[in-house]
């Protein structure tokens, strides 16, 4: 499958992330637009990931940049987490080993045909630093080896003003719980 977008597709992502960036500045002091720009319009793939992103509900935005690389780090930014990307349990495995009820896919999966990664658990941190999130869904985010391992995954949300890391099987899976991702560009 190409992970290209059509002209009119490409115009308005592009809108739609310009307008967020410029309604949110406080999470991007010092970066400028057209700089984010110029990136997107030279990695079409980039673009077809953050238009994927803002399809499953995800409101991406420009969190910062990685001063190594010059690429620009984009987080999933709505409000709660994405309502087009609940209701998965973490991988694969956990998904195969299901008997009943299986859910559509994992958050896993869907992060890797998105193109996208699960935020750490660091990265969330970062997120919250930002603003309020999930005050009443939760995301998975990556889970260590060791953990996931004994058959557990993490997932974080914000309550009583603190963020909390919980754990849970990885092969659950609830309607108020999805995942944030992030995108280098």
């Amino acid at each position: 499958m190409k992970k290209e977008l059509s002209r009119d597709k490409r115009e308005e992502i592009l809108q739609i992330l310009q307008d967020r960036f410029e309604e949110n500045m406080d999470r991007h002091k010092g970066v400028k637009w057209a700089d984010v720009q110029s990136k997107l319009e030279t990695d079409p793939e980039k673009l077809w990931s953050l238009s994927e992103m803002e399809r499953t509900g995800g409101e991406p935005d420009v969190v910062g940049n990685d001063k190594k690389t010059g690429e620009f780090i984009f987080f999933d930014c709505s409000p709660e987490s994405p309502k087009g990307r609940r209701s998965l349990c973490f991988d694969r495995a956990a998904w195969e080993s299901r008997k009943q009820n299986k859910p559509e896919s994992s958050a896993l999966e869907m992060a890797s045909k998105i193109g996208i990664e699960l935020l750490s658990e660091v990265q969330y941190r970062k997120l919250q630093e930002l603003g309020e999130f999930d005050l009443k869904t939760s995301s998975w985010v990556e889970t260590p080896s060791k953990i996931r391992d004994l058959g557990g995954a993490l997932f974080c949300d914000r309550r009583f003003d603190t963020v909390f890391v919980y754990h849970n099987g990885a092969e659950s899976y609830y309607a108020a719980r999805g995942f944030r991702g992030s995108l280098k560009v």
